[in-house]
């Protein structure tokens, strides 16, 4: 009986490391709710895609991946808990995370001590791969997404003087003012408002009062959708009929709660469903089978994300923090939905810019800009 016994308690301790032994482990984490939920989501969606693709492919190395994903509610705390807990509890080789670029800089913060390489889908401020060698991205950054506002807005709709509202809480939105500012008086063009909020803010009306008065051609925007949609909202019944233009932090399905307001209105975008390269009309098809909608700029990075990961992984001859983020941070020419990924000497991805314009909540390719040469 003590025989039966002692080999039952032995068998316990060696299933699950027999199991591991057949996967290899990578982490996530990004908004599952909270105020910026739908970001979350829709990266998560294009991962889970890449990650059942891969896996369906034969895995990496000859093992199957599994994700272990865990929700920072759009938290930073969070973000901290969720990439501690990913690393040193599930002993992840990697993560993946997050959009946020504030969430970025306090989950890479961890990462980077702990070294395990960390790719962040869209996270656009240029401090989070500043954080170390841990740490990369495949989306371009707020100097060029800056520059992408602001020469839209001068050479292409012939527009010289720019109201801002930012949001004062968020790196994201306040490195992507500051940029967009630069690039825009560079151009020629003239700043004639400033004007700030913070997350979570419900009136606006003294921002776009002030704005309304210094009479500008349109307002730069670079803050996250639920507040554009209220801010658009405002805007209009102010009557003030000047088109907004944005950055990325507009994407998502909800900018239909804005109805008409943002008809006009532009914002900078990762990628197009309307390109016709044949990875974007595959990427298309699997995505809309598998979820039984169309992916939006979010989803695409995540899927990039994941699968540029798992191409470093292939190349890696192990899969230790070291090895594992020089293979990535050596990447080149990675063929991606939202398009071709080199990863250069700071860990960001050169790459162009689509400017997508909308109508009724929906929005649709206007233009592509690329970086300046």
């Amino acid at each position: 009986m003590r025989r039966i016994i002692l080999v039952l308690f032995l068998s316990l301790l060696v299933l699950p490391t027999a199991r591991g032994a057949d996967e290899i482990l990578i982490g996530e984490y990004g908004s599952m709710t909270g105020s910026q939920a739908t970001f979350g989501i829709s990266t998560d969606d294009g991962v889970k895609l890449a990650v059942k693709q891969r896996n369906a492919a034969g895995g990496v190395k000859g093992k199957q991946i599994r994700r272990i994903n865990y929700d920072d509610e759009g938290k930073q705390l969070e973000a901290v808990t969720a990439v501690t807990r990913l690393i040193q509890e599930d002993h992840v080789v990697a993560v993946i995370g997050e959009v946020a670029s504030s969430l970025s800089l306090s989950g890479g913060q961890v990462a980077q001590r702990l070294g395990v390489p960390m790719i962040s889908p869209s996270s656009t401020n240029a401090k989070v791969t500043m954080i170390g060698d841990m740490i990369s991205r495949v989306c371009f950054i707020d100097s060029f997404q800056g520059y992408v506002g602001a020469s839209f807005a001068k050479t292409k709709l012939n527009l010289s003087n720019a109201a801002i509202l930012y949001d004062r809480s968020q790196a994201y939105s306040s490195g992507l003012r500051n940029d967009f500012k630069k690039a825009f008086v560079k151009l020629g063009g003239n700043v004639v408002a400033e004007e700030a909020y913070s997350s979570g803010d419900n009136d606006y009306s003294a921002q776009l009062t002030a704005i309304k008065n210094a009479n500008a051609d349109f307002i730069y925007v670079p803050g996250y959708y639920t507040e554009v949609v209220n801010i658009a909202r405002q805007a209009r019944k102010l009557g003030i009929t000047a088109p907004m233009i944005g950055g990325d932090g507009w994407v998502s399905d909800d900018l239909k709660n804005a109805g008409s307001a943002l008809n006009g209105c532009f914002f900078s975008d990762h990628y197009s469903k309307e390109d016709d390269r044949p990875q974007v009309k595959k990427f298309l098809t699997d995505f809309k089978a598998e979820y039984g909608q169309e992916p939006d700029s979010m989803a695409a990075l995540g899927y990039d994300a994941a699968n540029m990961l798992f191409d470093a992984m292939d190349r890696s001859p192990t899969l230790n923090g070291n090895d594992l983020s020089a293979a990535i941070n050596s990447t080149k020419n990675f063929d991606g939905v939202t398009g071709s990924i080199t990863i250069d000497t700071n860990r960001n991805a050169r790459k162009g810019a689509v400017i997508q314009q909308l109508k009724d909540g929906e929005y649709s390719f206007f233009a592509r800009v690329e970086p300046p040469q």
